[in-house]
């Protein structure tokens, strides 16, 4: 990975704390009317951090909104049309409002009745803080790394591989700039990194998918032994 001193990867893991925003939505109109309301936060929430929440294991939905659309609302062309909405395409947070908006309204025409959902299954509006903490696990090698990856908890795999698109000039994830995809094994680790659509997911899943990828790079790395 180049001439110059590599640093430490430093692995590290979060926590969600979630907050009410007070908004609630009964049926399909008034989470359009919500959705117009609810602070930024709570987008970021429904379509991010909602996947550090034990209970999101839906294989399917992806995001909250289309969640209570198909176990809700009962409509299954609408929470699929939710469902592959990608947060990641939009420059920001308002794009993607905009964009849920429209998918909103769009099946708001369609339906000759507005779509109800029963008592306690109302789509309440949260926002959330992350609590990043130090694990204390360290990397010196990309063999280092690999070794720990599929050692990682799903708070770390999300710091590191969601949460980091955000923060990392670039859109990369923290092991690509870690990287810095320089040298012949590094350059195929990049590229295959970049292939995963970690959106469609679960934390688990991604892990098992990092962990194959980077087994199968640095086994290649010449002088190790292949396993």
């Amino acid at each position: 990975m180049g001439g110059k001193k590599q640093q430490p990867f430093l692995v590290k893991d979060c926590a969600l704390i979630t907050l009410a925003t007070g908004l609630r939505a009964q049926n399909l109109r008034e989470l359009r009317d919500r959705i117009q309301q609810c602070p930024l936060q709570s987008i970021e929430h429904h379509f991010f951090f909602s996947q550090l929440q034990p209970s999101f294991d839906d294989p399917e939905y992806r995001n909250d909104f289309a969640l209570w659309a198909r176990h809700a609302l009962h409509d299954r062309p609408l929470a699929e049309r939710l469902g592959v909405l990608d947060p990641l395409k939009y420059a920001d947070l308002e794009g993607l409002r905009s964009t849920l908006l429209d998918v909103v309204e769009e099946r708001l025409s369609e339906s000759e009745t507005v779509p109800w959902a029963a008592t306690r299954q109302e789509f309440a509006f949260l926002r959330s803080q992350i609590v990043v903490f130090d694990t204390g696990m360290r990397a010196d090698s990309l063999a280092g790394l690999a070794e720990l990856i599929p050692h990682l908890s799903t708070g770390s795999v999300f710091y590191h591989f969601v949460e980091a698109r955000r923060r990392v000039p670039g859109r990369l994830d923290d092991f690509r700039a870690w990287l810095d995809c320089a040298g012949p094994s590094a350059a195929e680790l990049c590229a295959r990194l970049a292939t995963i659509n970690y959106y469609f997911l679960s934390l688990s899943e991604l892990r098992e998918q990092l962990a194959e990828i980077f087994g199968e790079i640095v086994g290649k790395e010449p002088g190790r032994a292949q396993r």
